[in-house]
Parts: structure tokens; sequence; C-alpha cells
């Protein structure tokens, strides 16, 4: 499920080169705040994949509404054993 979502995620990233000591930057549209930067591309997806795993994760812990990303999608129970 949160494999799924990442792979949907990332089929959404758009990517620009800055100036920076990174210059590779990559974000999710509608994920806010969901971002990362690389020395190479490459680099920048894996982190910007780790990202998105920890923006899930953080969203579910705080009960946070986790947006659709086309048919992908993270359904929760409403209660979850603790």
């Amino acid at each position: 499920m949160i494999t799924e979502y990442i792979e949907a995620a990332l089929a959404r990233a758009t990517y620009e080169i800055i100036q920076d000591e990174e210059p590779y930057y990559g974000e999710i549209p509608g994920l806010r705040g969901v971002w990362a930067s690389g020395k190479t591309l490459e680099e920048c997806r894996r982190n910007l994949a780790e990202t998105v795993e920890d923006w899930v994760l953080l969203s579910i812990a705080k009960g946070l509404p986790i947006p659709a990303l086309g048919e992908a999608s993270i359904c929760l129970p409403k209660k979850v054993a603790a």
C-alpha cells in the first residue's frame, strides 16, 4: 500500500536544477511540503521517495488526511489498536 503510494507520488514529481550544493530539486504537487534535493537526479529521487514515506508515516501517526494520488490511496481503519 505505501510502496504503491510512493511510486504514484514519484510519477507526479517535478524536478528542476537550482543553484545549490545539491543542485537537483524535486517536489510532489499536491503533497504540501514534500520536497528533496540531491547531487544527482537519482539521489534526488531516492531522497524524495524517503521524504514521501516519512510524510505518510507522520500523517498516519498524527491522524492527518492523506490525499489519493490517482488510483493510489492509503485507507486506514477507523480504529487502530495500539
